[in-house]
């Protein structure tokens, strides 16, 4: 897997959703093309994140509890601020289309209320016969610090126009 380093950019991504041609974005893929989605994680998005989930584990939710920690305060759930990579897949590399099939994560700091955190995939792999996209994730603070990392497979098909001709994801049995 290839490491990704450095700081992430320094201003929040304000580019609207663009609905690309995904067959011509198939053609531009380039090993180490990367993209990138930030987003400051705020209480509500812990607290709808612990509803949709029902991991209300304390160390979330309750800041009395989060205060006699080894953290101080309360930490954002470890699956919310991995999701964001799932923001960069399915809505800028590769895009719409996209059949996310795996992750591997490794939570390697906590991510705090505030915190403004930048989800980057880099692109490592394509089989183009196959349609698979193999991808280096990494998460950043607002610090440069990386937060998640990992890596995902995407089965990626835009030049299929019907379901019933989409890439099939091969069993893991």
């Amino acid at each position: 897997m290839t490491k990704i380093t450095g700081k992430p950019p320094a201003t929040q991504d304000s580019r609207p959703y663009t609905q690309d041609s995904p067959s011509s974005r198939l053609e531009r893929f380039e090993l180490g093309d990367s993209d990138s989605f930030t987003k400051t994680i705020t209480e509500a998005d812990i607290v709808l994140f612990a509803g949709i989930t029902g991991d209300t584990n304390p160390l979330h939710i309750d800041a009395e509890y989060a205060r006699t920690t080894q953290f101080g305060k309360r930490v954002a759930h470890g699956m919310l601020t991995a999701s964001l990579i799932s923001t960069v897949i399915g809505t800028r590399l590769p895009g719409t289309g996209a059949i996310y099939a795996g992750q591997t994560l490794r939570f390697v700091a906590p991510v705090f209320i505030g915190d403004t955190i930048t989800a980057t995939a880099t692109l490592e792999g394509y089989d183009r016969e196959r349609g698979k996209l193999t991808l280096a994730t990494v998460c950043f603070n607002q610090d440069g610090k990386e937060v998640v990392t990992g890596e995902a497979v995407v089965f990626y098909r835009p030049n299929r126009e019907r379901p019933e001709e989409m890439v099939e994801i091969p069993s893991s049995r």
